[in-house]
């Protein structure tokens, strides 16, 4: 059996002023919430990627963001239009303030079904199904240690 191909993404765990985190919410498989972000094109660097998702997914201004550094990453098998693929995922700390959220100007919603800021407490409470796990334990160690040295490695 041949290995799935790869396909790099590039994620953002975007705060906002008071420190909720930005999600989005997906219906396929169940429902789920997740972090903003996807594939890289061709010759793209995530950096730059993080930046353009936030834009063609929910009209984000670059201006706007924040840019930090690279927090974590995560490898995982999953499906992308019917097809198993090995998704490697970096993701990096942003700041927005809540308004930077412009629907109206979004080229490529996907299939958002919402996007809501949690707080911290929000994501250790809920039983919805939250991408990455372990976000809340993510987010809550960056706020009371500052930046990762390294990539925290997420499951």
């Amino acid at each position: 059996m041949t290995a799935p191909p790869l396909r790099s993404a590039a994620r953002v765990i975007a705060l906002d002023d008071d420190d909720n985190v930005l999600l989005l919410r997906y219906d396929e498989n169940g429902g789920f919430w997740a972090t903003p972000g996807g594939s890289l094109d061709p010759g793209e660097d995530y950096p730059t990627a993080v930046r353009r998702e936030l834009r063609e997914e929910l009209g984000v201004d670059d201006a706007q963001v924040r840019l930090g550094a690279q927090i974590a990453e995560r490898s995982k098998i999953h499906q992308v239009g019917g097809h198993d693929v090995r998704q490697v995922e970096q993701y990096y700390l942003a700041h927005l303030a809540a308004t930077a959220i412009n629907p109206a100007r979004a080229t490529q919603p996907d299939t958002i079904r919402a996007c809501h800021w949690w707080t911290l407490d929000e994501l250790r409470d809920t039983r919805e199904t939250i991408y990455p796990f372990g976000l809340a334990d993510l987010i809550a160690e960056i706020l009371a240690a500052g930046v990762p040295d390294t990539p925290v490695v997420l499951r």
